[in-house]
């Protein structure tokens, strides 16, 4: 059973992953004091929609609520730096959507910061909280899979298909210079990462842009909105973004991997997949599938395990609420980490899987980097470690 927590959290952004937040917060045993969109109407709007007591006017006005000890940050890429380091600087623990900040020079700051302050400081890096991804941690971490070999997968989506598909993620000015990557594949090298225990040491990167140009709206576009309609009014912008990408990866161990993305694979509505290759056993899993995890075996019949809180490892136990057959889904993953960091803000003990904290963060944003630099000098490039 969830708790109810003693802090208060407030929500800046009203747009996809906005509302989110909001529920999985509410359903996490949170208030949500207020919310703050990008004019008072939206922030009145989502106030009523989820029984919210404030909407805020402006940013100022929410760090000066003191009832509010977390800020969640979803608000579009390039407002994350500025928001994070007044979030820290007032005194409230804060929760930063992905990427952090626009380039490894901010997000360096932002760990000090974070340091220097003493809160709690986290990305929403949710995926990681798949109760069967927590489980496959568990089981790398006592060594039943041996020496992990390599590690292959994708991360897939449609919804940026068509030339007519618009959102401000494509354009580099909005979310900075890499889009597919940093917008999901992001994702995948975080949930890689946590579940082995492994550092990216160095990549090679080849991406793609299918359209040069798009047409974009006179209105904005939400994410995953799609065109409901065509809309007339629309004119030519150049795209300086990825939507596809590979890329060649070695870890700090001499492990390798290899990370597909795309936002371009028709039928693809959000699919995040792995294999990781073991020297006794394999594990995959598809998000398409979350509750299923499957093992493979060499001289003994593959299996699959399905998420059920009794044949699980203690700690993935943790973060399956439902029994076995009763779906846990993307809405899950947010619930599960709110209640690590919120455990974690208020000191609670229970054994959650640690939340992604600013340090990881700051982490994907240095591997970003080498990404664009290699995909631009086509070479491999080492991933830097070090904190701006």
């Amino acid at each position: 059973m969830n708790r109810k927590y003693s802090s208060q959290a407030a929500v800046v952004g009203t747009g996809f992953i906005g509302p989110v937040h909001i529920e999985g917060l509410q359903r996490a045993g949170v208030t949500v004091r207020g919310v703050l969109g990008s004019n008072v109407s939206k922030s009145a709007e989502t106030a009523k929609r989820f029984g919210i007591e404030k909407a805020y006017g402006s940013f100022d006005e929410l760090l000066c609520d003191d009832s509010v000890s977390v800020v969640h940050l979803t608000s579009p890429n390039r407002y994350h730096f500025e928001q994070a380091a007044a979030t820290l600087r007032s005194g409230k623990h804060v929760l930063c959507e992905k990427p952090l900040a626009m380039n490894s020079v901010e997000s360096g700051r932002l760990v000090q910061l974070a340091k220097e302050t003493g809160l709690h400081a986290g990305v929403n890096y949710n995926v990681r909280f798949y109760p069967i991804c927590v489980q496959a941690r568990e089981m790398i971490e006592s060594g039943e899979l041996g020496e992990i070999y390599h590690v292959t997968g994708e991360y897939v989506q449609d919804w940026l298909l068509m030339p007519t598909d618009f959102n401000w993620r494509v354009l580099s000015s909005e979310g900075g210079p890499l889009r597919a990557v940093a917008d999901i594949g992001t994702h995948w090298l975080d949930l890689v990462q946590s579940i082995t225990g492994l550092d990216v040491e160095a990549v090679l990167a080849d991406l793609q842009t299918v359209h040069p140009v798009r047409q974009r709206p006179a209105g904005g576009v939400e994410t995953f909105s799609g065109m409901k309609k065509q809309p007339v009014d629309l004119h030519d912008v150049t795209i300086d973004t990825e939507d596809s990408g590979n890329i060649l990866l070695r870890f700090g161990g001499g492990e390798r991997g290899v990370l597909h993305v795309s936002q371009v694979t028709a039928g693809q509505k959000n699919s995040i997949r792995f294999q990781i290759a073991g020297r006794k056993k394999s594990l995959s899993w598809n998000s398409i599938h979350p509750d299923e995890l499957w093992i493979g075996n060499r001289g003994t019949a593959n299996q699959i395990l399905l998420r059920d809180p009794s044949l699980l490892h203690t700690r993935a136990a943790m973060h399956a609420q439902y029994p076995g057959g009763h779906n846990e889904g993307f809405p899950d993953t947010f619930k599960q980490l709110f209640r690590s960091f919120y455990n974690s803000v208020e000191g609670h003990a229970e054994p959650f899987a640690p939340y992604p904290t600013f340090e990881e963060g700051h982490r994907e944003i240095m591997l970003c980097e080498a990404i664009l630099n290699s995909a631009k000098h086509e070479r491999w490039i080492k991933v830097e470690n070090g904190v701006a």
